[in-house]
């Protein structure tokens, strides 16, 4: 058995999004432009049935693979769109579900402050693995659950706004990312990612 926790096509990377999955990429990175399909299941050892299905049945490259014991996360992508959708439809054959077994995206907190303090700035600076954020600009805070929609909110918001990506956590019990701008585009990036969630069906995710 396994639960379908996250499963989400990202139709176009962005820049940003797409550095921040290089960043922790131990696979194929991805390209800028590529489409991407982003895949959680419980156990987390379960993603290795997974990662197979996919690669045997179709040419989409693995950014990267992550076993826990909880949860197992796995980031697919391909210039080819159609590809990556015949790697997820191949994960609902495999294991006879349909897309809506996954669990709908829950915002667990969203924080935007404004006008960041220099101190702050460089306290979020040393721990970042994205862009730098400076005194003055606007940082946006999302947690997310499950963990995978992270990377969804990511690219959307990118999509939507000009935004720097400061950090992106994309595996584990909760999602986390960090954007960085001035007030008007975090705004458009919060609202974007609000949407964005609302579109995906799933199995209620109520906490």
């Amino acid at each position: 058995m396994i639960d379908l926790r996250t499963l989400v096509y990202l139709d176009r990377l962005q820049p940003e999004t797409t550095a921040m999955l290089a960043t922790g990429s131990r696979g194929f990175m991805p390209l800028e432009g590529q489409a991407s399909l982003i895949v959680e299941v419980s156990p987390g050892i379960s993603i290795n049935v997974v990662t197979d299905v996919v690669l045997k049945r179709t040419t989409v490259a693995p950014g990267s693979q992550i076993v826990e014991r909880d949860y197992g996360s796995l980031e697919v992508h391909s210039a080819d769109q159609g590809m990556v959708q015949a790697a997820k439809d191949a994960i609902l054959e495999y294991y006879a579900i349909e897309e809506s077994a996954r669990l709908q995206p829950r915002i667990v907190s969203e924080q935007i402050i404004t006008g960041l303090d220099n101190q702050q700035s460089i306290i979020i600076n040393r721990l970042r693995y994205g862009s730098l954020i400076v005194t003055g600009e606007t940082l946006y805070v999302l947690e997310c659950h499950p963990a995978g929609y992270a990377a969804f909110a990511c690219n959307e918001a990118e999509k939507a706004a000009t935004v720097k990506v400061i950090d992106l956590q994309y595996f584990g019990a909760f999602g986390r990312l960090q954007l960085g701008g001035d007030e008007e585009n975090i705004n458009q990036a919060s609202a974007a990612i609000r949407h964005a969630f609302s579109t995906l069906r799933g199995r209620p995710n109520a906490g």
